[in-house]
């Protein structure tokens, strides 16, 4: 296992806890969203300037890792200056409705989740 694999380490074989643990961190979701809402490649610094509160590194390591499942394609032009473009791949493509899905539901139900969160560790 490489040191960037991700895995679940009780159940390594589940593909659920796999994909999810990839995809469910911090950073993964809004890069893939913010290269769907383009449709288009984008450079690094576009990518960065759309999601303005990740660093340079974190963006770094969140297109690596989605490069790495698959889920983006990085293209280099040996240019000068250089220029590094990176696009959805077919399998992502075909993630984002369900990351749709997951937005809107979110959004009709983020205020009832604050309110009950609210109560819950209000609660005396």
């Amino acid at each position: 296992m490489t040191k960037n694999q991700v895995t679940d380490p009780l159940f390594p074989e589940c593909p659920v806890r796999n994909v999810l643990s990839r995809i469910g961190d911090k950073w993964s979701i809004l890069v893939l969203l913010t290269l769907d809402g383009t449709g288009q490649p984008m450079r690094f610094k576009a990518i960065e300037a759309d999601i303005p509160d990740i660093s340079q590194k974190m963006l770094t390591q969140a297109l690596r890792d989605l490069e790495a499942d698959g889920l983006v394609l990085r293209h280099a032009y040996a240019e000068v200056p250089p220029r590094v473009e990176y696009e959805l791949t077919d399998r992502s493509r075909s993630l984002m409705p369900h990351i749709h899905n997951l937005v809107g539901w979110a959004l009709d139900n983020l205020s009832g989740i604050v309110k009950d969160r609210l109560a819950y560790y209000n609660r005396d």
